[in-house]
């Protein structure tokens, strides 16, 4: 693609992560979601991506979380399939769509 990610999102609340069959409430995030554009303006399909942080200290093990896929239930009820890029809660999720989250 060679237009632009432009930001047209940032959430940022006390929600809860699901993983593992486990639910860990309590988790403050800040997530910003990016939206693809074509050179035209327009947006592209398909082509977003979520970055930002979680606040992993109600979670009794974070490196479990490294390289994972686990849901983030924002405080609206909107979920987001992020994973754990670090044990400091650093998050990411490339490409999503209506498969892979409830926000689009």
């Amino acid at each position: 693609m060679s237009g632009e990610m432009r930001l047209v999102e940032a959430c940022e609340g006390v929600g809860e992560i699901d993983y593992g069959g486990r639910t860990f409430p309590g988790v403050r995030y800040d997530v910003r979601r990016y939206q693809g554009f074509a050179p035209s303006g327009l947006p592209v399909p398909g082509v977003h991506r979520v970055e930002g942080w979680l606040d992993l200290a109600s979670v009794d093990d974070p490196q479990a979380l490294v390289q994972a896929v686990f849901t983030l239930r924002l405080d609206d009820g909107r979920t987001m399939r992020l994973t754990c890029i670090d044990a400091d809660g650093r998050v990411l999720a490339e490409g999503h769509g209506p498969s892979r989250c409830g926000c689009c």
